[in-house]
């Protein structure tokens, strides 16, 4: 009989992107001034290979009079908003940041960083230096490929604001999009796999169908996001898919499957995840690992970020 944890164990040879868990973990050390010169710093370099997509009107809505607020202060203000949030201190815009989806934060930090270019937000000062510690973070990050780095600047701002109940249920996000017309759906063929359960999951979530794609999982079936815990049960998945996953764009390559206990088939495919801030610019290397029922309902599926781009090739176990 599986459980979540047993689940997990499929295809246990999938090498994932250890340096980005690594890289996050030594820039929470950091102090507050130095993970916010940090992100500076690393939206910069960033800019010079990858190009950041302008956020959209509906999630800028949210995050909007929050920016106005920051602008109408001075720089010592400004200054201090943006240290509580790295510090994660008490404090009003601080709390109000806790409560936003990733893509808002992100949206957030993005126009953030264009008003310090304007010279409407306190910009780092001249000649100022990061710390060693925080110059050695810097340093792995351009050492990672480009879809690493979309994931640890994700993870950069993700923790910031106050919170202190930790209180997922409040998360503030961008209005739900319309789902994609079913004729201008694009079919999805995956080399190696005829499983269909599979193929809607990549075709409805590129389709933003995320009430169809619920009804793919069993009720108490898992979805475990990069490094992170599984979400169990399909209310927590479909909040997750509504929240977090608009407009991804899934470009499966490859994959193959194989059977397991009870009845259980498991099923791997890699291939390219494109996020709308980065567009085509750049994707991700993943895997999906899927483990489904005798009735093919999904009762786990996790998503990899692969080690390297020579992952999506390791197909069949070779």
């Amino acid at each position: 009989m599986f459980t979540i944890d047993k689940a997990a164990q499929i295809f246990p040879d999938t090498r994932t992107a250890d340096a980005v868990p690594a890289i996050t973990a030594r820039y929470k050390l950091l102090s507050a001034e130095d993970q916010l010169a940090l992100i500076w710093f690393a939206y910069l370099e960033m800019g010079r290979t990858i190009t950041v997509a302008a956020p959209g009107a509906a999630r800028m809505a949210i995050a909007q009079p929050t920016l106005d607020e920051i602008t109408g202060m001075s720089f010592s203000e400004q200054s201090r908003v943006m240290c509580d949030l790295a510090g994660k201190v008490d404090a009003p815009i601080s709390k109000r940041y806790a409560f936003w989806s990733i893509n808002v934060k992100l949206g957030f930090w993005y126009e953030l960083g264009e008003l310090m270019r304007q010279g409407k937000v306190a910009p780092i000062p001249d000649g100022y230096k990061l710390s060693s510690n925080a110059n050695a973070v810097l340093e792995s990050v351009k050492k990672v490929e480009q879809g690493q780095q979309i994931s640890i600047l994700r993870n950069f701002v993700v923790d910031m604001g106050f919170d202190p109940d930790n209180d997922d249920s409040a998360i503030v996000s961008e209005p739900i999009v319309d789902p994609t017309p079913s004729e201008a759906r694009e079919k999805v063929f995956i080399p190696g796999v005829l499983n269909q359960t599979v193929l809607d999951y990549m075709e409805l979530l590129n389709s933003n169908d995320f009430d169809a794609l619920i009804k793919l999982f069993l009720s108490d079936g898992a979805l475990q996001p990069p490094f992170q815990r599984p979400i169990v049960g399909t209310d927590a998945i479909l909040k997750f898919f509504k929240r977090d996953c608009q407009n991804l764009k899934l470009l499966p390559k490859g994959g193959y499957g194989e059977p397991t206990d009870g009845g259980f088939n498991q099923i791997k495919v890699t291939g390219q995840v494109q996020t709308p801030w980065f567009g085509g610019e750049v994707g991700m290397n993943v895997a999906w690992r899927f483990l489904l029922d005798e009735n093919d309902k999904i009762y786990y599926v996790a998503i990899d970020l692969l080690a390297s781009p020579a992952e999506l090739l390791k197909l069949g176990g070779s």
